[in-house]
């Protein structure tokens, strides 16, 4: 089947131009869903706070294939330590550089061009298309895609398939695909010692001396294991303050900021138990904020998973591999749907860098592996 790799090239270009920097979408999402609505989707755009979302949908049974993704994108920066502007977007040598270009607006034109291909070639296909865009993903991640889970939720309105462009490719476009990701759990931990002087330790109760072993269990302890699909739980300390700036002033708190990326081996309620019994060992008076950021979800064997690996497979010859490695993403949001969720974009060498660029050729090869996913799914 031929394709225009124009066609793709041409909207993420249109899309880079745009300076949508997190939470701002800039437009992007209008002309998304024009295009969209062009081709038989009703639009339903959902603003919560300062965020634009557009949920999109063609057709009114099931199953429903989502495409999901952000249009907002990390700061670009020093401009002056881009080669080009960064939102001027330019092609050399067979790469397109601008902010988003991998991450993720590459994906969204990718996505668009196929479904309009898709349409066109099957205008009574079976199911449902949906498209769910954010522009808050690079941000707090409050008032995005999490709200409009929250919406679908509430009208019962279901979701069996959902492909998010996340740049998972490490060197091949479609060489991986995201079948899950790790939980995230976070903690403010504040030691409480006694303010002193450091000519008489005695008078005084140093919170780094104090914390520094239980820290040191802390960063030792086996979580769990991990199993087939996921690594062990990891720990992380992100960063460690103490003290008042004076050589000569023992500090009265110490406060750290740590970090679990947790399997399906491991829960919330059971790491919070372990690192509180953990502390009250050491006889540490301690305080602890957590923020859950997101749960682990795995979409294991199955409709879309095989669906998509017969697709790369079809239009690169390459098999791909699987993995839940890598940080968080939207998809943690759906999943609690009960829908089937991968994660699969081009490749993310140069993601959140400098000069981002991906390239042109890998664009309109996703633009077909995504086209041959639709029509395996619901031609």
């Amino acid at each position: 089947m031929s394709t225009s790799h124009s066609d793709t090239l041409t909207l993420a270009c249109e899309l880079i131009a745009r300076d949508s920097t997190t939470p701002d979408d800039a437009g992007c999402q209008q002309l998304m869903g024009q295009r969209l609505a062009d081709c038989g989707f009703m639009l339903e755009p959902l603003r919560f706070g300062d965020v634009d979302n557009l949920w999109a949908r063609r057709g009114h049974d099931g199953p429903v294939l989502c495409f999901a993704g952000h249009t907002d994108v990390v700061p670009a920066g020093p401009g002056s330590q881009w080669d080009t502007s960064p939102f001027t977007p330019e092609i050399r040598d067979g790469m397109l550089y601008g902010r988003g270009a991998a991450d993720m607006k590459g994906s969204l034109a990718a996505m668009v061009v196929a479904v309009e291909r898709f349409v066109a070639d099957y205008p009574a296909h079976r199911g449902s298309i949906a498209f769910l865009i954010t522009s808050d993903e690079e941000g707090p991640a409050v008032d995005g895609t999490v709200r409009v889970v929250e919406t679908l939720r509430e009208r019962g309105e279901q979701v069996d398939w959902c492909i998010v462009g996340e740049p998972s490719s490490t060197a091949l476009v479609g060489d991986v695909v995201k079948n899950g990701r790790r939980g995230s759990l976070n903690a403010r931990l504040l030691i409480r010692g006694k303010q002193g002087h450091v000519a008489y330790p005695h008078l005084a109760r140093n919170p780094i001396h104090l914390a520094a072993p239980a820290l040191a269990e802390l960063a030792a302890e086996v979580w769990d294991q991990g199993n087939e699909f996921f690594p062990p739980t990891s720990f992380q300390i992100s960063n460690i303050h103490s003290g008042t700036g004076a050589t000569n002033v023992v500090p009265g708190e110490l406060e750290a900021l740590i970090n679990f990326r947790f399997s399906t081996e491991s829960t919330v309620d059971g790491l919070q138990e372990r690192v509180r019994g953990l502390l009250e060992r050491h006889g540490l008076d301690y305080q602890l904020e957590w923020n859950l950021s997101g749960l682990p979800f795995l979409t294991e064997p199955g409709d879309l998973l095989d669906g998509v690996r017969a697709a790369i497979r079809e239009v690169t010859g390459r098999e791909t591999q699987p993995s839940t490695s890598g940080g968080t993403s939207d998809g943690r949001f759906i999943a609690t749907l009960g829908t089937q969720v991968v994660e699969l974009g081009p490749v993310n060498a140069t993601i959140h860098q400098v000069n981002e660029h991906v390239s042109v050729a890998d664009l309109d090869t996703l633009t077909e592996i995504y086209y041959a996913t639709l029509r395996r799914l619901l031609a």
